[in-house]
């Protein structure tokens, strides 16, 4: 019997239409599996309807992998790979594995000798570097900024210093919620003539990438309240 495979599945950053974003050749995949792990049920579901699988979901098995599932509860999800069953790992949104937990179950299949296989499909920090015009051969994605306001600027300052000492893009996300706010700090915790990058609604109609100086930005803030935004810090 053949081992079965961890397949890492894209999903789409927002909206119904996920031709413009995923290869057909994805959903032949897809179908090959009657097995995920995924980070939220309900999100999980709602992206196998879109992408037309075809098993019933009643008939999947879910596995939930997520900030507070256990390394040794997730090494049990990987099991039916042996019995020579393929299983897809979804993220929540964009890439799996990247900003994602679901690289914790990634190492155990290369721990197990378990083939993994990544498909092709959208990344909004990727997309978000290609738009930006800033360095794309020397760049650090450093996750979120810290909740603490204090924390949060000694932060900002750090990662415009390296973007300018060191020519290196660097990236950042936040929740939707902290979107406006982080953009107004930013504004007001740069130099006037740090460029910036606010990458808003990747994919959607709505989408708004745009790079201006932090002088620029104070005088200009853009509506991205509760919107998906990936920030840049260039020069």
């Amino acid at each position: 019997m053949n081992k079965g495979k961890l397949i890492l599945f894209p999903v789409g950053l927002g909206g119904d239409d996920l031709s413009a974003c995923l290869p057909t050749y994805n959903t032949t995949l897809l179908n090959s599996c009657t097995t995920f792990i995924v980070e939220e049920l309900r999100t999980a579901r709602r992206f196998l309807k879109k992408a037309g699988y075809l098993t019933p979901i009643d008939d999947t098995t879910f596995f939930i992998l997520n900030e507070h599932t256990h390394r040794e509860e997730a090494e049990h999800y990987l099991d039916g790979i042996s019995e020579g069953k393929n299983i897809g790992v979804l993220s929540e949104a964009g890439l799996p594995c990247v900003a994602d937990p679901g690289a914790m179950a990634v190492r155990l299949a290369q721990q197990r000798g378990i083939e993994v296989v990544p498909l092709v499909g959208p990344s909004s920090l990727m997309m978000a570097l290609m738009a930006s015009g800033f360095n794309g051969q020397n760049f650090a994605f450093v996750g979120y900024l810290p909740i603490d306001k204090p924390e949060r600027v000694h932060a900002i300052k750090a990662l415009e210093t390296r973007a300018s000492h060191e020519h290196q893009t660097q990236i950042f996300i936040e929740t939707p919620y902290r979107a406006q706010q982080t953009i107004e700090l930013l504004a007001n915790t740069c130099n006037p003539n740090t460029i910036i990058c606010v990458a808003t609604d990747i994919t959607l109609d709505t989408q708004f990438i745009k790079s201006a100086t932090a002088a620029y930005w104070k005088k200009h803030l853009p509506d991205i309240a509760k919107r998906n935004t990936v920030f840049l810090i260039g020069n």
